[in-house]
């Protein structure tokens, strides 16, 4: 069988892609509903980014996920129903307030990571840590391209 042309490979790249976002948008709809029976996909997101970035402003969040203050508004609101997250005045400016995860919220995000590592340990039994690595590395150096392109 001939190598397939670079058009071939990145169609089947673009397959492969497409599966793969698939995969995570169920996966985060599943991991959002494990937290909080309530919690949307897209908020979960955000919850995740204030866990590893807060405490922080919303306007931070309009940035990086690209949605306007309203958008980012409703899901900060949401996750504020649920006992997720906190807001508070931020002592550089009073006018502002940054939002915070709650210790619940950490407390059931840590479980559901440890449970989807455990179960994607297991699917992927049959790698090697160093396919592992290969398939990280794959990963990194896609990711740095696109970073640097941008």
């Amino acid at each position: 069988m001939s190598e397939p042309t670079r058009e071939q490979a990145m169609r089947q790249l673009e397959q492969e892609f497409g599966v793969l976002l698939r995969r995570i948008r169920r996966a985060i709809g599943e991991r959002g509903r494990a937290v909080h029976p309530e919690l949307q996909a897209s908020a979960y997101l955000m919850l995740g980014y204030v866990r590893e970035h807060g405490p922080l402003r919303a306007s931070v969040m309009c940035s990086v996920f690209d949605l306007d203050k309203g958008a980012v508004s409703r899901q900060v609101q949401h996750l504020l129903d649920l006992g997720l997250v906190t807001r508070a005045p931020d002592p550089t400016d009073g006018r502002a307030t940054l939002i915070s995860v709650t210790d619940e919220a950490v407390r059931r995000m840590g479980a559901v990571e440890v449970e989807r590592r455990e179960g994607l340990s297991e699917k992927l039994g049959e790698w090697s840590a160093a396919d592992i690595m290969d398939l990280v590395g794959s990963l990194a150096r896609y990711n740095q391209t696109l970073d640097s392109s941008t």
